[in-house]
């Protein structure tokens, strides 16, 4: 940042003034945090909730549901691997038009979409509309990630950015284990035959929550809008938020639109040398986490009744206490975000992870049911501590306000590409060398993780790339520097 820009100081008296969108960032970085923040968090992470549950949720019924369509192993994994298609599709796509269009009509799109689609999937009676609603959810959880992690950057103060976006990987958790509580009413009813429908559909009640509380309470990010509306716009939403007066102190203009450039050129950017470390980074971390979580995670219900007996109560039981775990690991990666960064988090993650696969594949098959069980436990814990949150975490604040959706849909885009090879790795992987020899291939995958964290060295905590952003600062009018006395 050039030395005679000085950022002004806000004070308790009088108006905020603002004279750029450099301004709005100083002025949200030096608010303590209040109430209407922490619901903001709340409320962007119950779309985060939503799409967990989405996810998970069907993993608790693939028995059900192998057994009503006759399913083999190939189309257990299609089903499972169409949602990530379609969240890669709209993680890439959502991305882009979250910085385009704003992020506020993003966020209520993507829940209107989750509504619909757990609904009809819920009601599928065959398995190729069953992959079509699987698509269109997935598309909405890929459109819903990038804007919840860009409002939650976007609306904290630069000390607690990274905390509160590593909140959501304890939320993923969570949702993982209501999807079991939401089921065991109706297993005990006598539902077992339609308990994946329950769980499916059952998306929808949050979903609808979400919405209404998105609508009601949530205003558009003021950075994006001073980048993309204007100034004035800005003022109104940061006067309507934090209830003080702000004064323009500009001359007010029509934001001009940005030369059209083509979906490539777009995340070309991603790759130029200012950025290209951490798009490198950021998309290992995300595609070898995912990679090793749908593999076991998502799984975890079949794992459960492998370790624990085949009565379909093992599995939904089984797969809420290991879930236990996940959430312990990814609320304690949050509290100790600021003091680490998510660099070295994801590094003691990742060795944490390769040492539970190493442990489970030499631990031979005859080990005691209670090692086993505590070394998936151990996996959960050191996934959801480091690199299973980090990676988003690092998207949503790595880049610019300006391509802040393009980056953290990148990120998201290559967890769905991992998700992808997971979804399908474990089932076919397990149906042919069984699932100790798994263990050992997929022990490779956090393997390579743990060596690029330790060679790439970038560490967006405590760094606000809006003000390293070089076409922010030469659009700055030349001002005098008294005017920011």
């Amino acid at each position: 940042m050039p030395e005679e820009f000085n950022m002004p100081k806000f004070g308790a008296s009088g108006p905020v003034v603002i004279r750029s969108p450099l301004d709005v960032s100083a002025f949200i970085n030096s608010q303590p945090t209040r109430p209407f923040a922490i619901l903001i968090v709340l409320v962007a992470l119950g779309g985060v909730f939503v799409d967990a549950y989405d996810f998970t949720s069907i993993g608790i019924g693939v028995v059900q549901l192998k057994q009503d369509f006759q399913l083999t192993p190939f189309e257990v994994g299609s089903i499972t691997a169409m949602m990530a298609v379609g969240a890669l599709f709209g993680a890439l796509v959502g991305g882009h038009f979250t910085d385009k269009i704003g992020r506020l009509k993003m966020f209520l799109l993507d829940l209107v979409l989750l509504v619909f689609s757990a609904i009809g999937a819920a009601l599928s009676f065959n398995l190729e509309m069953l992959l079509i609603f699987r698509l269109l959810m997935g598309i909405g959880v890929g459109l819903d990630f990038p804007v919840a992690l860009s409002f939650i950057a976007e609306f904290m103060a630069e000390r607690n950015k990274g905390a509160s976006v590593n909140l959501w990987q304890a939320t993923w958790f969570v949702a993982a284990i209501c999807s079991g509580i939401v089921i065991l009413p109706f297993y005990f009813a006598g539902l077992q035959d339609v308990l994946w429908r329950i769980a499916v559909g059952f998306g929808a009640v949050p979903a609808l929550i979400v919405l209404a509380l998105r609508y009601r309470f949530m205003n558009e990010s003021p950075l994006w809008a001073a980048r993309n509306v204007s100034l004035n716009e800005a003022a109104r939403i940061l006067e309507k938020t934090y209830h003080v007066p702000v004064t323009v102190s500009a001359p007010e203009t029509p934001t001009a639109s940005p030369p059209a450039r083509s979906f490539l050129s777009l995340y070309s950017e991603l790759f130029t040398p200012q950025y290209r470390n951490r798009t490198f980074l950021i998309s290992i971390i995300c595609m070898t986490q995912s990679l090793e979580y749908f593999a076991i995670g998502f799984n975890l219900p079949i794992i459960s009744t492998q370790l624990f007996g085949s009565k379909f109560l093992f599995a939904i039981l089984g797969s809420m206490f290991f879930n236990l775990f996940g959430i312990a690991g990814g609320a304690s990666n949050a509290l100790v975000t600021s003091r680490l960064g998510t660099r070295n988090i994801a590094t003691i993650g990742y060795l944490v992870v390769v040492v539970a696969l190493l442990s489970l594949y030499f631990s031979g098959p005859n080990a005691p049911i209670i090692l086993e069980a505590g070394l998936i436990a151990l996996f959960l814990l050191g996934h959801s501590f480091g690199p299973g949150s980090q990676g988003m975490t690092m998207a949503a604040l790595s880049y610019p306000t300006r391509m802040r959706g393009l980056g953290t849909g990148w990120g998201q885009g290559m967890v769905r590409v991992g998700s992808i090879l997971g979804f399908y790795f474990f089932p076919l992987v397990v149906h042919w060398i069984g699932f100790r020899d798994m263990t050992l291939a997929l022990a490779i995958v956090p393997a390579a993780g743990l060596l690029t964290t330790v060679m790439v060295r970038w560490e967006p905590v405590g760094h606000d790339p809006d003000e390293h952003d070089d076409s922010l600062l030469d659009a700055l009018p030349a001002l005098a520097e008294d005017n920011y006395a």
